[in-house]
């Protein structure tokens, strides 16, 4: 049990050592420097993306339709595989065409004997009529008779082109390469010329990605184009990257080919298009792709992690070390995401060092900060490594002798 007459004498003691600590009464608190990751922010060059949502499809599509009538006789592709240019698909029950085709080939010798005959009869009526043997009229008849065997036979060939035709008609090839679909018609189902879908095929590599441009957005376009300061993409190859659904990052690049001539004006967009190459099959017609479209030449830039971006209500904002070594807060304006990290439109400076791990231990703005450089791209990795190489020293037993 404590003396009373020790009580006020160490009170006393108490209260001056926590007046100390607190830097005296009514002082400013005094806090021991915060361990805290620091990086200096990164400048490059970057790219402006305007980001919209898209389609894939393909740059050639077919629906394989017979040019004849017939009865289907068989199938020769394996249905959802891809297909040469010129793979047989399809073939017709053909001998009605074949028996077409023999009977053009007996109108063609029937019509080449019948004006060989008619070239005799022209040539000694010819030679009747210059020894006054027969009138001139029955010349004009023989020549008469000549042309029109003449006429038939080119007939007859026609008729036999149009036969051959046909003929070539009872086999349904591929017009393209690409992937082929499922077969709608089996064999032995009667087919109609014009009206019976077979199947569809589609190109594979290169796509196209459509997608739906604002209007703003396209008048932005229009006049950097005037400015020289972007080309137009009617015009200019501009780049754009692309991502499927389940991709986190714009892995595929490609480049525009086509924007429509007129702003739709239900809608009040405009339709884009972009050509990508396939080579691997990663891109399926249909898909559905984020896609984004240079929006402005190169510049620089300056970029943080988004680790250190802290919210006060509306604003953002990060922890920067003062020239006294001091936290001291800067609002800053955000952009976009590149290679991981944020571009900072406005708020920072070259030169910078941004806090980006130990946020959470500044509490008022000239706070001690006890900085560590680490790399901008890999806060966390970077910060643990240190601690990593303290470890085995605390625990070490000679540590203790």
């Amino acid at each position: 049990m404590i003396n009373r007459s020790l009580r006020l004498p160490l009170l006393l003691a108490l209260t001056s050592a926590l007046l100390v600590a607190c830097g005296g009464p009514g002082g400013p608190p005094q806090m021991p420097p915060q361990d805290v990751s620091v990086s200096t922010v990164v400048e490059k060059e970057v790219k402006d993306w305007d980001e919209y949502s898209g389609r894939i499809e393909a740059v050639d599509s077919v629906e394989l339709r017979p040019r004849v009538t017939g009865y289907l006789a068989g199938v020769h592709f394996r249905e959802g595989g891809t297909v040469a240019k010129g793979a047989l698909l399809f073939t017709i029950d053909d001998r009605e065409y074949r028996a077409a085709a023999a009977a053009a080939e007996a109108d063609i010798a029937r019509a080449t004997a019948r004006l060989e005959l008619a070239d005799r009869e022209l040539a000694r009526s010819q030679m009747l009529v210059e020894a006054r043997a027969v009138s001139k009229g029955e010349l004009d008849i023989r020549k008469g008779e000549q042309a029109q065997a003449a006429a038939d036979l080119l007939a007859a060939q026609a008729r036999k082109q149009q036969a051959e035709l046909n003929l070539s008609f009872t086999r349904v090839t591929a017009p393209i390469a690409g992937r082929i679909g499922a077969a709608l018609v089996k064999p032995g189902n009667l087919v109609a010329p014009g009206e019976t879908l077979l199947t569809t095929l589609v190109s594979i590599d290169p796509v196209h990605v459509v997608f739906d441009g604002d209007e703003r957005a396209y008048l932005r376009y229009q006049q950097m184009s005037r400015s020289g300061e972007r080309g137009s993409s009617r015009d200019t190859a501009n780049p754009v990257e692309v991502a499927l659904a389940d991709e986190a990052t714009f892995m595929h690049r490609g480049q525009m080919d086509f924007v429509d001539n007129s702003i739709n004006p239900t809608t009040g967009t405009i339709r884009g298009r972009a050509v990508l190459a396939n080579p691997d099959g990663v891109f399926t017609p249909g898909l559905f792709a984020r896609v984004r479209l240079m929006g402005a030449n190169p510049r620089r830039a300056l970029l943080i992690h988004d680790q250190a971006i802290l919210t006060d209500q509306d604003r953002k904002y990060v922890w920067v070390v003062d020239a006294k070594g001091g936290a001291a807060r800067k609002d800053i304006e955000p952009g976009e995401s590149v290679d991981g990290l944020r571009v900072v439109e406005r708020g920072l400076t070259v030169g910078d060092r941004v806090v980006v791990n130990g946020v959470r231990k500044i509490f008022f703005p000239g706070q001690p900060l006890k900085p560590r450089e680490v790399p901008m791209d890999d806060p966390l990795q970077a910060a643990a490594a240190p601690a990593q190489l303290e470890a085995p020293a605390a625990t070490s037993p000679k540590s203790e002798g």
